[in-house]
């Protein structure tokens, strides 16, 4: 398998720069994957495609304000940093760009003199492990001096940083939002409630896999970076009854997925459980937890098509992603949904 089978060709124009006005006014590309049709909707319609007793698993991670742009202490050179996990205390795993400019001793200063970061490790493709000093609240601090960490091929300035949060974020820790969320409303979701969807949380925290491509000739030959999960145990416990009474188990986006099946792989039943995840999901791999997801569409030769490619098949993502060219979806992070339903319905 390769990860060439992955790629596919995108007008730039329609890349999406800037949220739309109302989240759930995006557009919503529904697939029938026994019969491989297409439908043409909205998000706002999602009530329509989902049944009372099904199960919604969202993710309920918190995007910090993760970017810092400061400057090194002895040349003044500018160096962006990005958290991407905190391995302990004040340490941090970062992202480093200029990377060369960056070797372990290195003072990195911000907000004059707010916050600075001395480098402690240095590991490859960028990776740094800084230790950071101030006075106060670091999360305070981060709030005021941090950007929201957008992907690269977003160039439009963000007016309001809540619109790269899901309306349920709760659990601070990713250094990217969770996209597939970002078209629900609680309005929307008091909707599916009131249909009799269970709607339930869980966490992963967002990170270095979502900026990593995929470098290599050979799909199997990618490493995935670890991300931290947690499940609840009365979110397990609403997962074990719908298993049981054979309702249908619906994904909000890749990371719940990739959690869901991270732990179903370890147990029969789901159990409340934390723990740190390097799933890398692709054609051939046996689903076990989900049967259902709502995602949106991703970057070619990425891990996230890779796996769509493996929920659906990669005959059926292809067929809907000319589709949604096509007929001009908007791509990535501020774009348009597509919902992979699940199959016998």
């Amino acid at each position: 398998m390769k990860t060439a089978d992955f790629d596919y060709v995108l007008p730039e124009e329609l890349i999406a720069q800037t949220p739309i006005p109302e989240r759930s006014s995006s557009r919503l590309l529904v697939c029938d994957r026994d019969s491989f049709t297409l439908v043409h909707d909205h998000f706002y319609n999602l009530p329509r495609y989902l049944h009372p007793g099904d199960v919604l698993v969202i993710n309920d991670t918190k995007v910090l304000p993760a970017r810092l742009l400061g400057v090194k202490e002895d040349t003044g050179a500018v160096i962006e940093v990005l958290l991407l996990r905190n391995l302990e205390g004040d340490r941090w795993e970062t992202l480093v760009k200029p990377a060369r400019r960056v070797r372990k001793g290195t003072v990195i200063v911000f907000g004059d003199g707010l916050l600075k970061a001395r480098c402690v490790a240095v590991a490859e493709e960028g990776l740094r492990e800084f230790v950071f000093a101030y006075e106060g609240i670091f999360l305070e601090l981060l709030d005021r001096l941090g950007e929201m960490p957008l992907p690269p091929y977003i160039h439009e300035t963000l007016a309001d940083k809540d619109r790269y949060q899901t309306v349920y974020s709760a659990v601070v820790g990713s250094a990217a939002a969770p996209t597939a969320g970002l078209h629900f409303t609680q309005p929307l979701l008091s909707q599916l409630r009131e249909l009799g969807v269970l709607v339930c949380p869980i966490t992963l925290h967002v990170g270095l896999g979502t900026f990593r491509p995929v470098n290599v000739e050979d799909v199997t030959k990618h490493r995935m970076h670890s991300e931290y999960y947690h499940m609840s145990q009365t979110t397990a416990d609403i997962l074990n009854a719908a298993r049981a009474d054979k309702r249908s188990i619906i994904a909000v986006g890749t990371t719940s997925i990739r959690t869901l099946e991270t732990l179903a792989a370890k147990e029969e039943k789901f159990r409340e459980s934390s723990g740190w995840t390097d799933i890398f999901i692709y054609p051939g791999f046996a689903f076990r937890a989900v049967d259902g997801l709502i995602t949106n569409f991703h970057l070619p030769k990425s891990t996230l098509l890779m796996l769509v490619s493996a929920f659906a098949s990669p005959e059926i993502i292809r067929n809907a992603y000319d589709e949604a060219i096509k007929e001009r979806y908007r791509f990535f992070s501020f774009g348009d949904s597509m919902f992979l339903r699940p199959k016998g319905r």
